[in-house]
């Protein structure tokens, strides 16, 4: 425990591995790394700067001095230059041409596509394993029939497998979107204050191709093809939008299914993982609350909102740049990566343990399926003879009868009304032929089999995932 807040996807929520990634160690660590990438490339190009300098920058990397970086910004009021003055302490030599004609964004914005673009790919694996889990599950229960629903009113049967294709879908759509910001994250490079790259044509005495080299080489150090075009100061803050959109997009999809989950769990039909000793509530002992899927709605609510802050921030940026997005920035785009994280880890946790009460699914199908039936019920009934448009007033008739007296606690008695209507035409055990299920899925479990050849390729390696979590 501490006597200072702690952001909670931080102390009990996001995993260790993207902890880590936005730690101070992680990001400090990368603005070092690339002021030695530029001070490599620097010397490469053939400005004086020498092999023992770059040495001693190198051998620097990770022995920050945070208390020297503190009360070096309260004098200066500038974290970058805090943090130049600091690495010079410890590489004297060099001290003189660390960010030699950068400007402060080069370090801060370039560190910034590298460990989004790092956590954008920690994100995909994640959002495979989801994928994964529920492949298997759709492919397990493909064809067990079970009561649709439109308007969350009883319709048509499906199956539990095919269900699960519709959030499997969701989440594919998820991962081109993640594929498609990973593929399009560019480096920013050196380009200097405004983005002219003017001081660098001073360095390099107007050589415009030695520039465009140090830039190649920087971006290749970090495993960058290519650099923005044009930039101003920062790189586009677009490229933020599109990211916590993915990001928002994959809350939804979370979402959409957790809250499905909670409704079919509210019916006794589909449960998230519960464990032996879970307490489901402090009054209520008996209770079995979907807390994990109701957290995965919680945490993805706050998701979808952090995702604003981004087109407000790129939609105001003045000119070359201005500095009222950076506050905003160290906020929401990390909080929306551990946010992302949190939601992922608990879909991964809900998806490799949910449970299937197989005999209240078929409870609940043999309630509504005379009603499910009618269809069917009254075109046998007209190749026997029976006209369409009376046949259609007995079922209207039977059934408003039925669901009145199912409305008082009674058993449906569709069938047997039915069967005591001469003009009806058919007998109760005929029409419990007709009642098969299977007969009323269509084409469910063929069109979950087509879907999982076509993602089979992309899950290949893939194993089933869980992930712990704090309950």
């Amino acid at each position: 425990m501490t006597n200072k807040y702690e952001s909670p996807l931080s102390s009990r929520y996001a995993s260790d591995y993207m902890l880590g990634l936005f730690s101070s160690d992680t990001r400090y660590q990368t603005w070092r790394k690339l002021w030695v990438a530029l001070a490599k490339a620097e010397m490469k190009l053939g400005l004086p700067i020498n092999e023992n300098q770059v040495r001693e920058l190198e051998k620097h990397i990770t022995d920050i001095d945070y208390e020297c970086v503190r009360n070096r910004e309260k004098e200066v009021r500038h974290d970058v230059m805090a943090h130049v003055f600091a690495y010079g302490k410890v590489a004297p030599s060099a001290a003189g041409i660390i960010h030699l004609g950068a400007t402060s964004c080069y370090v801060t914005d370039n560190a910034d596509l590298i460990i989004y673009r790092d956590a954008l790919r920690y994100l995909r694996a994640e959002l495979l394993g989801v994928i994964k889990n529920l492949s298997d599950f759709a492919d397990k229960y493909k064809a067990l029939p079970t009561l649709g629903y439109t308007h969350y009113q009883p319709a048509q049967l499906v199956t539990v497998g095919k269900r699960a294709t519709l959030w499997m879908q969701d989440f594919l759509t998820d991962l081109n979107e993640i594929d498609f910001a990973i593929e399009n994250i560019k480096f920013l490079g050196c380009r200097g204050t405004t983005g002219t790259e003017a001081s660098f044509v001073d360095l390099f005495e107007g050589d415009n191709a030695k520039i465009d080299e140090m830039n190649r080489m920087i971006a290749s150090d970090f495993d960058f093809d290519e650099c923005f075009d044009v930039a101003g100061q920062t790189y586009p803050r677009k490229v933020d939008s599109r990211i916590l959109n993915c990001l928002s997009s994959i809350a939804q999809s979370c979402y959409r299914m957790a809250n499905d989950i909670r409704l079919l769990q509210h019916d006794r039909q589909v449960e998230e993982p519960f464990e032996k000793n879970q307490i489901g509530s402090s009054a209520m002992a008996y209770k079995r609350n979907p807390m994990r899927s109701e957290r995965i709605c919680s945490l993805s609510r706050y998701l979808m909102a952090d995702a604003l802050n981004a087109p407000m921030t790129a939609s105001t940026q003045w000119l070359e740049r201005t500095l009222d997005d950076s506050a905003n920035r160290r906020i929401s785009l990390p909080e929306g990566f551990l946010c992302a994280d949190a939601i992922l880890r608990l879909a991964l946790n809900v998806t490799d343990g949910m449970h299937v009460n197989e005999k209240i699914v078929e409870r609940t199908v043999k309630e509504y399926r005379p009603f499910i039936a009618t269809e069917n019920l009254m075109m046998e009934a007209v190749k026997r003879g029976g006209n369409r448009q009376e046949l259609h007033e007995i079922i209207r008739k039977c059934s408003m009868e039925a669901t009145a007296k199912m409305k008082n606690g009674e058993e449906c008695d569709l069938l047997e009304r039915l069967a005591n209507e001469k003009e009806f035409g058919l007998t109760l055990a005929e029409m419990n032929e007709l009642l098969t299920p299977s007969l009323y899925i269509g084409r469910c479990p063929e069109q979950v089999t087509a879907l999982l050849n076509k993602i089979k390729p992309l899950l290949e390696g893939v194993g089933n995932s869980s992930a712990e979590i704090n309950i």
